[in-house]
């Protein structure tokens, strides 16, 4: 009698540590500790002074996030190692960007994929890590005004290709734009409308003519 009194005991305890793994952890994918217990085998555990002391340690820091993490550290200015001279000219271009109504998160994400810090897939391999320059910044800022893009168009032109401020400005930017202009009669109203579909034209500064030089990213061939 004793003996069943104790399993009884076990497996009240045991459905017991099982609700609190369920409220601390949110698993809800855990089998049914009562179900997975044999009904012939009896179970002597003594829980009588309460849950066991250790059953939470660690419950806070066992619940992490890793992707998550990963892509809120790869937005974060503090996780890049900059000296004093560096980080003021990271923040002065943070303030650049600051008439386009960016969060501080958006403002580092941008400026990280256009120069290096965070990956970025239309860099391929090629790009190194640089510390961008206020005047830089501005200068191509200026340019997309230039091209009669409002600061709302800009904003959403950033978004969709923020590396276009890690590009150079006469190489690929201006020669880009002439190239719309002067094989493909596109300017003016419908320059912008395209810019507005697709920045990354902006970028292109290969053309393979179908003989693929692994720079499909910045091709003309993809245009």
């Amino acid at each position: 009698m004793y003996s069943c009194m104790n399993a009884m005991q076990a497996l009240h305890s045991c459905q017991t540590v099982k609700f609190w793994y369920h409220v601390v952890l949110g698993n809800t994918n855990e089998p049914d500790i009562a179900a997975s217990i044999p009904n012939n085998v009896l179970i002597n555990v003594n829980f009588s002074n309460g849950l066991p002391p250790n059953i939470f340690k660690g419950v806070s820091s066992s619940r992490i996030y890793p992707k998550k993490w990963a892509i809120y550290s790869a937005t974060q200015i503090d996780n890049i190692t900059l000296s004093d001279e560096d980080r003021t000219k990271w923040e002065s271009c943070r303030q650049a960007l600051s008439a386009f109504n960016f969060s501080v998160e958006e403002e580092d994400k941008i400026l990280g994929k256009a120069f290096g810090h965070i990956h970025s897939p239309y860099w391929s391999e090629e790009r190194k890590r640089e510390v961008p320059e206020f005047e830089s910044i501005n200068e191509i800022l200026d340019y997309l005004r230039n091209l009669d893009l409002s600061d709302d168009e800009i904003h959403k032109l950033l978004k969709k290709f923020p590396e276009v401020l890690g590009c150079h400005i006469e190489n690929e930017l201006r020669n880009s734009v002439q190239i719309l202009e002067k094989e493909w009669g596109i300017e003016g109203k419908s320059l912008r409308n395209l810019l507005r579909r697709n920045p990354k034209v902006l970028g292109y500064n290969v053309d393979c003519k179908g003989d693929c030089m692994a720079k499909c990213t910045r091709c003309w061939v993809r245009f």
